[in-house]
């Protein structure tokens, strides 16, 4: 059975967007280095594990993560740690690579609003 946060996890990735025959299956993702990292990251970061979900997060990022979708997110988690950390400029530098990553991106009205990096994600923004 696959777990909730992998469920969860996957729905945030680019790959998991159910078209058939252009998305590969969750077991694809889950062998693929650079994707395992940031399902990893990503579940350490919902559990509140931050130290690891930083160090698993940049290992997705330099495994090369091939969706822009997926890199803006792995930038964007390490940006809620640096800000929830207090390192405000590397959280700023995350905001903007997650842009550079993926001219799309951007956080929830929730997201947005989170008291420990709403003022530096509004300085990010376009």
């Amino acid at each position: 059975m696959i777990a909730r946060w992998a469920i969860t996890a996957c729905l945030a990735l680019a790959g998991c967007a159910p078209t058939p025959l252009v998305s590969p299956a969750l077991v694809e993702l889950m062998a693929r280095p650079a994707e395992k990292a940031l399902l990893s990251g990503l579940r350490s970061y919902e559990d509140a594990l931050y130290v690891d979900a930083e160090r698993q997060l940049r290992e997705a990022l330099s495994l090369g993560l091939q969706s822009p979708r997926d890199r803006a997110a792995a930038h964007k988690h390490l940006a809620f740690v640096f800000c929830t950390s207090n390192r405000l400029a590397e959280c700023e530098t995350e905001f903007r690579a997650a842009r550079l990553a993926d001219p799309s991106f951007t956080l929830s009205k929730s997201e947005a609003g989170h008291p420990s990096w709403a003022q530096v994600y509004k300085r990010v923004r376009p």
